[in-house]
């Protein structure tokens, strides 16, 4: 499994690419209704690859904020999703709110996961 260290440093080379190729490709995502979806879908992993990068520089300061840094990952995807089209904008938060479910509910998994272990031992 991948260190704290090397997850934020992946997790931010990743965030950059999509940003900046989503940046580059903003006037195809914005000329058909399926590429504006694209783009709401594009920005939804901007926000799970910032929120994975704020949770490691967390992890690795000792500093928390809960969601915090949620809010701050989500407003920089919507940020980045109305740079392509309006829809984009709600689009990017379904899928954002999808994914942080999916996030949320792994997480539940791996730390009862991690307890079970935990008391074997």
């Amino acid at each position: 499994m991948a260190g704290s260290g090397s997850s934020m440093l992946y997790s931010f080379l990743l965030f950059i690419a999509t940003l900046s190729l989503q940046e580059v490709y903003r006037g195809k995502l914005a000329s058909s209704e399926l590429y504006t979806i694209l783009g709401g879908f594009t920005s939804s992993l901007i926000f799970i690859l910032l929120l994975t990068f704020i949770g490691n520089y967390q992890e690795t300061s000792g500093v928390r904020t809960g969601w915090g840094a949620v809010i701050l990952a989500e407003v920089v995807a919507l940020i980045a999703a109305s740079t392509v089209h309006r829809v984009s904008i709600t689009t990017c938060f379904l899928f954002s709110a999808a994914l942080l479910y999916e996030v949320n509910k792994l997480s539940g998994v791996m730390v009862s996961r991690s307890e079970s272990r935990g008391k074997r031992h």
